[in-house]
């Protein structure tokens, strides 16, 4: 079927010269674009819709198409995802046309790296990680998951060296049903290995995408992709360090977090996960080797990823807080042997108070977090990182608020697209991140129902060649969506059609006239609407046969 296309012109435009490949979603082809003289290039999508879902429900995927495009639409506006060109139905298939970016995928680097016997350096996989949770972060701020982050889909964009995020799993033309389970042969064998558990039972979380992520740091890191690492019978969790690794405890918990087996377990959210790697790369290590205390057994080596001595930057972050105090315990857990907790006499009550008081404030509870943070005496070693802690979650809370109103605000007034763009400006914690995720949740379920239920309405008066009302419903969907491009498509043939169906009313109210039945001509003449360009005629028509009628009304009683 992908030979076939080739050389094909769809919408008179896109002429298809190359196949790049099936994936679950569909056939992507490379494109030409006609219309310009140095035809530049575009990827086309032909969406997979199988004959049976095509001949039962072909209306409802016309219009989950229309607005699940809608997804691609917002997430283009990131530089590093394509941008949505078009969308458009042909012969009964569904297509989209997106941006074409010039580069290598991340898989041939890989492959090439094994090839040559290259292993990522650690301060490569924080660049890479940096990179992609980035985008993953603006990705989840909308709203969105990805569902299938592997190396196929990201483009190492030739220009510039940045990593392109492609293919997004939010568009699901294989199966347009409520079924939510996910069978392991409808994925290709590529996925494989970079999807968690949950994501197979139908359960997938932003945490889902955190995980691919962290295995395809690990595969730079070691040069082995995530099949050929062994799974703990009991624990089910990944075995991917070696006793003799030469990578850094901190780097090593931090991606350890990222793959756990239990989605809980993770970082919940990119802006997270980037929070606490930016932490771990602007820390300042230490001037003098301190004796072995509580801060030795906090601090881990970070010099490599040592970019400035800012002390504003230097400022522990409560999620950094939390993952210190979690690599204390991980590092038990994974037999690094580097710490024993049973043979240090230190005390680590005070740290287990500002876990507490993080716990507090990530959960909400801003005045309990504030007040097991103060009560940490001056002469602990977690003093100044508590005190740290206390200003900084006053100032972040009051801003968390504020922006936050604002999107709740949008959200009341129903200006959903607006609850959209202020949505991501709310500082993250769980508390916070939980409530905008809400809102969210809460616009596109209702930009998504608005769509629909105006193309039903649309489509239905348009079938019942009422396209005046048709017009109205199409004019209330909001141009930013990407049913855009198909409501500008449908105005012009409504309107066109409505205007050939005003003369067409002009016309037999002609005929009607000429055989003297008035009547029935003021009949249609009543049906031409306003706003088309034979509506003036037809009035003059109007009183001209409604003048008529009365003469023969009065000459018939006399």
């Amino acid at each position: 079927m992908s030979n076939q296309m080739i050389g094909k012109v769809l919408q008179e435009r896109y002429q298809i010269v190359q196949s790049l490949g099936a994936g679950v979603f569909g056939q992507t082809y490379v494109a030409l674009d006609l219309d310009y003289a140095d035809k530049p290039r575009y990827v086309v999508k032909q969406l997979k819709v199988n004959s049976y879902q095509m001949s039962s429900c072909y209306d409802y995927l016309r219009l989950r198409f229309l607005t699940e495009t809608e997804t691609l639409q917002i997430l283009g506006s990131h530089d590093q995802i394509p941008q949505l060109i078009t969308c458009f139905e042909e012969n009964e298939r569904f297509y989209l046309v997106q941006e074409f970016v010039a580069g290598q995928a991340l898989a041939n680097e890989l492959a090439l790296n094994q090839e040559l016997g290259h292993r990522w350096s650690e301060n490569d996989a924080v660049v890479f990680l940096e990179d992609v949770l980035s985008i993953l972060d603006f990705v989840h701020s909308q709203g969105f998951i990805h569902c299938d982050v592997k190396p196929e889909n990201l483009i190492r964009r030739a220009f510039d060296g940045r990593l392109v995020l492609i293919d997004f799993g939010s568009i699901q033309p294989v199966d347009f049903s409520t079924e939510s389970e996910l069978a392991i042969y409808q994925m290709p064998a590529t996925s494989l290995g970079y999807i968690p558990p949950e994501q197979f039972l139908g359960q997938t979380q932003p945490s889902s995408d955190i995980y691919a992520l962290g295995m395809i740091a690990i595969q730079g890191l070691t040069g082995l992709t995530p099949l050929q690492f062994n799974i703990d019978p009991v624990t089910n969790e990944i075995i991917w360090l070696s006793e003799n690794s030469e990578i850094s405890e901190y780097l090593a918990a931090f991606l350890t977090q990222m793959i756990r087996y239990n989605h809980q377990d993770r970082f919940q959210s990119a802006k997270e996960a980037l929070q606490v790697l930016q932490q771990m790369i602007w820390v300042n290590q230490p001037e003098e080797t301190p004796q072995l205390d509580e801060e030795l057994l906090l601090e881990p080596i970070t010099h490599k990823y040592h970019h400035s001595t800012n002390s504003s930057n230097s400022k522990s972050s409560p999620l950094l807080a939390g993952l210190r105090l979690g690599l204390t315990i991980n590092s038990l857990l994974l037999g690094w042997g580097v710490y024993s907790l049973a043979q240090n006499s230190i005390s680590h009550s005070e740290t287990a108070t500002l876990y507490t008081a993080i716990d507090k404030y990530q959960s909400g509870d801003v005045q309990q977090a504030i007040t097991l943070a103060q009560s940490i005496p001056t002469h602990s070693n977690v003093y100044p990182e508590a005190q740290a802690n206390i200003g900084e979650w006053k100032k972040q809370w009051q801003t968390s608020a504020e922006k936050y109103l604002v999107a709740e605000q949008a959200l009341k007034e129903g200006r959903w697209l607006d609850v959209l763009r202020n949505a991501p400006k709310v500082p993250t914690s769980l508390y916070w991140q939980s409530k905008t995720g809400n809102l969210v949740q809460q616009a596109q379920v209702n930009i998504q129902f608005q769509t629909q239920s105006l193309l039903t309405k649309a489509y239905k008066s348009a079938e019942n060649r009422d396209f005046s009302t048709a017009l109205e419903y199409l004019r209330q969907i909001p141009p930013e969506t990407s049913a855009g491009a198909i409501v500008q498509k449908k105005l012009a043939e409504y309107s066109q059609k409505k205007e050939i169906r005003a003369s067409h009313f002009l016309n037999e109210a002609h005929k009607k006239a000429g055989v003297h039945d008035f009547n029935g001509a003021i009949k249609f003449l009543q049906k031409v609407p306003k706003d088309t360009t034979v509506y003036p005629q037809a009035q003059r028509k109007l009183q001209e046969y409604s003048h008529k009628q009365n003469i023969r009304q009065k000459n018939q009683k006399s």
